[in-house]
């Protein structure tokens, strides 16, 4: 195979970093299947340990709403009061939030 580059899929990866909190982007590998997507990502992206969960996906499959349509998409939420925290108490034992 001279003068032929093969591209493997881009992958995006979400790390966990401990039970309760949620996943967070952390990154992009490329691999040519989910299995070595995940075997990279926790090469890349958890060589100290950090993290409890690892997610794939590939970046085909992530679809972005349009900054310009920000307006549209945000402003009727403003109005739903009730969907704010500030009408709850948080218990004291209750962490992570």
């Amino acid at each position: 195979m001279t003068g032929q580059q093969v591209s493997w899929p881009l992958w995006e990866v979400f790390i966990r970093s401990r039970n309760g909190l949620h996943h967070a982007h952390v990154g992009s590998v490329h691999a040519v299947d989910a299995e070595m997507a995940v075997e990279n990502a926790r090469d890349v992206y958890t060589r100290r340990g950090e993290g409890v969960s690892i997610w794939v996906v590939p970046s085909t499959a992530i679809v972005a709403s349009d900054p310009a349509d920000k307006d549209s998409l945000f402003e009727p939420a403003l109005d739903k009061i009730y969907r704010h925290p500030t009408f709850y108490e948080i218990p004291d034992g209750v962490g992570n939030i």
